[in-house]
Order: C-alpha cells, then sequence, then structure tokens
C-alpha cells in the first residue's frame, strides 16, 4: 500500500509519540515517595509466608516480596513497614487506605475482584486447600471425619471450601471458627478440633512451628484452587502496573537464571536483550514503570530471585520443607510463568 508523504509522517510521529511518552506516577506511588516508606498489609503469623523470628524480625514470602517492592521504589529494603491483619481485616484495611498493598496469602477469586472495589495482581503461589489431623487418629481420607469438630479461619474463602465438601458428600461437621491462624493451632493442639482446614502451604508452615510436628498429618486430598496473588485499590493503574511487573520480574529473573550472586556479572557481561532489559542496561522497563533503570537489577541484588525467595522460607532446608510442585517454573513442570518484559 502507498501512503502520502504527510501520512506516512503522521504515523510515524504518532508511534514514536506512543513509545516514549513519559510514564505518570499514580497516587499511590506518589503517597509512598512522599511518605519514604511502603506500608505492607501481611499475615498475622504463619511460618514460610509472615512469621517474626527471635529477634522480632519479620521472615517469609510475603515479607520478602514487600520488601523487594520497597527495593523497586526506594532501593533500600528497610523502607517498609508492615501491618499484620488477620483474614477477617485485611481487605478493609486495604480499602481504608490503612496500608498500600496486601501480600497476605490472599486467593484470587471472581467475587473479590468484582465487589470489594480491589484489584488483584499477578499470582505468585499457588496452593490447594486441606486438612491437617493427630497421625494417631488413623485417619486416611477426610470423608472419614463424619461429625468431625473442624478448626477453621474466619474470613478464608477455606470456611465455604469446608462447608461445601461436606454438604456435597451428605456428612456432617462442625466448625469452631477463629481470627487467627494460632488461635486454630493452640486449638487443635489441645483436642478442641480433630482437623484444622486451611491451605496446604499454611498447614506446613503451622505444622513446622507446633512443638511435635511429627504428630501431625496433612492428608493428601486438596479440596480447591487458591492462587495467592497482591491485593491493591482499584482505580490507580500506575501501582497496579508496578504491581504486576514487579512480580513478573522476580520470576523472569529465575527463568533467565539471574540470581542475587551473578546478577552484577551478568549486567556486564550478558549479551541476551531480555537479560539486559531485565537489569537495566536498557532503560526502557524502568522509564515504563517511572523507576530507576536498575529497579529489578537491585530487587534480585536485594532479595534474589523467585527461587531462591520459595527456598529461603519452604525449602528443604527450612523447618516448612514445602516441595516446590505448582509453584515449580513452567519450564520445570509447574504453573510459574512471567509474562515477556519486553
Amino acid at each position: 500500500m502507498f501512503w502520502g508523504r504527510g501520512l506516512a509522517a503522521a504515523a510515524i510521529a504518532a508511534c514514536a509519540a506512543f513509545f516514549t511518552a513519559p510514564a505518570v506516577a499514580g497516587p499511590t506511588l506518589d503517597a509512598v515517595r512522599a511518605r519514604g516508606q511502603l506500608v505492607c498489609g501481611i499475615h498475622t503469623g504463619v511460618a514460610g509466608f509472615a512469621l517474626p523470628d527471635s529477634r522480632g524480625t519479620w521472615q517469609g514470602m510475603d515479607v520478602d516480596l514487600c520488601r523487594g517492592l520497597a527495593v523497586a521504589i526506594f532501593n533500600d529494603a528497610s523502607k517498609v513497614r508492615f501491618v499484620g491483619l488477620s483474614s477477617s481485616t485485611r481487605f478493609t484495611a486495604l480499602g481504608s487506605g490503612e496500608i498500600d498493598v496486601l501480600f497476605r496469602t490472599s486467593t484470587q477469586t471472581m467475587l473479590r475482584d468484582t465487589t470489594l472495589g480491589l484489584r488483584h495482581a499477578v499470582t505468585y503461589f499457588y496452593d490447594g486447600h486441606g486438612f491437617m489431623v493427630r497421625a494417631n487418629l488413623g485417619v486416611q481420607k477426610v470423608a472419614e471425619l463424619n461429625g468431625a469438630t473442624i478448626c477453621l479461619i474466619q474470613g478464608t474463602t477455606n470456611e465455604q471450601v469446608t462447608a461445601d465438601y461436606f454438604r456435597s458428600i451428605n456428612v456432617p461437621f462442625r466448625p469452631v471458627v477463629f481470627e487467627r491462624t494460632d488461635q486454630a493451632s493452640e486449638a487443635l493442639q489441645a483436642g478442641r478440633c480433630d482437623a484444622f482446614g486451611t491451605d496446604a502451604s499454611q498447614l506446613a508452615g503451622v505444622r513446622s512451628s507446633m512443638t511435635n510436628p511429627n504428630e501431625w498429618t496433612i492428608l493428601p486430598e486438596r479440596f480447591s484452587k487458591e492462587p495467592y496473588g497482591a491485593y491493591l485499590r482499584r482505580g490507580d493503574d500506575e501501582w497496579f502496573d508496578l504491581i504486576r511487573w514487579y512480580t513478573y520480574a522476580v520470576i523472569e529473573a529465575e527463568e533467565q537464571g539471574v540470581t542475587r550472586t551473578n546478577a552484577e556479572e551478568m549486567r556486564r557481561t550478558s549479551v541476551n536483550p531480555n537479560t539486559r532489559r531485565l537489569l537495566g542496561v536498557t532503560p526502557e522497563l524502568g522509564q515504563s514503570l517511572k523507576l530507576d533503570p536498575l529497579w529489578a537489577y537491585n530487587v534480585v541484588r536485594a532479595m534474589g530471585n523467585y527461587g531462591e525467595i520459595y527456598d529461603r522460607h519452604f525449602g528443604p532446608q527450612t523447618r516448612v520443607n514445602l516441595p516446590r510442585g505448582p509453584n515449580e517454573l513452567w519450564t520445570r513442570g509447574g504453573l510459574i510463568y512471567a509474562l515477556p518484559l519486553r
């Protein structure tokens, strides 16, 4: 097709404007920068995701994702304040502006996405609902828990999943609902409940914190899809973009083999265009998010890639010791997958 010179010039100018238009920070990013600190909502306490260590310092995957976001914005992992939130208060706290983002074992569901005034971003952890019982109880399948008392956490998808399952097999059970995971764990150990129903990864975390973990068995059946994603308020597209692509960058780093120890060398020597973009050798990714060109490089140097974060809190050297399973990279049979950063 032949274009006149004027039309061709206009098209070129439009394309140039499209690709070079500066990113505009949204109200949340502006507020975080003005405050000089990210405020991140996390769990009140479950091993693997968010739990204070012996010095009172928060540790866990969700905690590290919050710290990594602070690095992306400030290049300083300490510029984050953690707010421990229960399942029943987490979304209210986010909607009211008490926190900037929620990294808190929160399942992405349709009704949460469409009715709460919130948005969930990228799935960063895949899980499923399970049940934990005393090993000496002799239970092999959940259907055997006829008339059992089951500990549950208020305000979670696990309440509905448990009720739906037992209703579907016409088996009665008695729910005992708690505000916090530690309360349910204490009730289970005290014999107030026959089983604890929640996501399997959290059951593994709870078991690892018990006095005698070997006394407890997580039954192998899974009864739901529980994909965790960061939540944020609707109406701030720039903040949504930042959370979304920050999460993908952590995953992409593992896909490309970029680690805490080799990130500097790969930034200097790699000829792979994707790696050069990720590590800020070329600045367009940072420009598109109104971040420093080295934002992703800084994150990996400070916190590691997705696999390093996972292994630090769930790997074989931890008490939780949770195999990656669906949280393995897609190239190794899992579901973790980064959209192209280009």
